[in-house]
């Protein structure tokens, strides 16, 4: 059944939202409040184990693990797509419960796979999105293309998703994201498919809509520009977190005495120190 406030179509679910403000300090509410989580498709088998993950404004928390280590189910359950067994999600300080219309609207969620409408061009999609979430179109417009030229898609503005190649598809998505400038971002796998200079232009922009108090939740398995770029890090492995803070104190946490390790290798170690291993020689 339709909610009040949902416009839904081929692209996914977007949802017609008012300002929320979010500020900076020790006093903002979290962007994300994830306490204590456990959940998943099976009361007998969960896949989350007591999970809690924060994200303040203006922050990128970089959520990894193996596939399989629960990171796109702790998605759905941000976005409320299941219901926690215990534990709960707050965004923006409300749980899905309490405030439907302010949960909702706080989010936006890129996919890793993209899913534009087949008979929209690039504008028109962004042209849309703004529709959808009440932008002022002026400012609209004038961001639209700023994110055209950064993503460098000026040249396929008028055209179809068809048309396009993945990596342009996935541009277009995460450009309709961060046109919403929403309180809570989160992306699974935004690089892949992307170019190098695309991969540059994205970490400048979630640079950009970060320094004006969004928080990013970025799902990703390209760890160096975890490293380089996430305030702090959450290591998922069969469900619970195995690891987190900063990317120094992640490598710590891990064992890494080698000033040249890479989050790689603390990754790798962390993961096999979880499942009784050793590193290879």
């Amino acid at each position: 059944m339709r909610q009040p406030g949902i416009i839904e179509g081929n692209a996914g679910v977007l949802w017609r939202g008012f300002k929320v403000v979010s500020g900076k300090g020790s006093n903002a509410v979290p962007a994300l409040a994830m306490r204590e989580l456990t959940g998943g498709y099976s009361q007998r088998r969960p896949v989350l184990h007591e999970v809690s993950i924060t994200v303040n404004p203006g922050e990128m928390v970089g959520l990894i693990g193996l596939n399989g280590a629960g990171k796109s189910t702790a998605i759905k359950h941000i976005l409320g797509l299941m219901v926690p067994q215990s534990g709960e999600v707050r965004v923006a300080g409300a749980t899905l419960e309490e405030n439907r219309d302010l949960y909702r609207s706080s989010t936006a969620y890129v996919p890793e796979q993209p899913s534009l409408f087949p008979n929209l061009t690039v504008r028109e999609h962004l042209q849309w999105t703004a529709m959808a979430y009440d932008l002022e179109q002026t400012a609209a417009t004038s961001r639209m293309e700023e994110l055209a030229e950064t993503f460098r898609m000026t040249e396929a503005f008028n055209s179809l998703p068809d048309t396009l190649s993945k990596g342009m598809k996935q541009k277009v998505m995460l450009m309709n994201a961060l046109l919403v400038k929403p309180p809570l971002l989160i992306i699974d796998e935004p690089f892949l498919g992307l170019d190098p200079l695309a991969i540059r232009g994205l970490l400048a922009a979630l640079d950009d809509v970060r320094a004006e108090g969004s928080a990013i939740l970025l799902s990703s398995h390209i760890l160096p520009a975890l490293e380089r770029k996430a305030n702090r890090l959450v290591v998922l492995h069969r469900g619970r977190i195995i690891a987190e803070g900063t990317p120094r104190e992640v490598k710590a946490q891990a064992g890494c005495t080698d000033p040249e390790s890479t989050m790689d290798d603390a990754f790798e170690l962390l993961v096999l120190a979880a499942e009784g291993g050793h590193p290879r020689a």
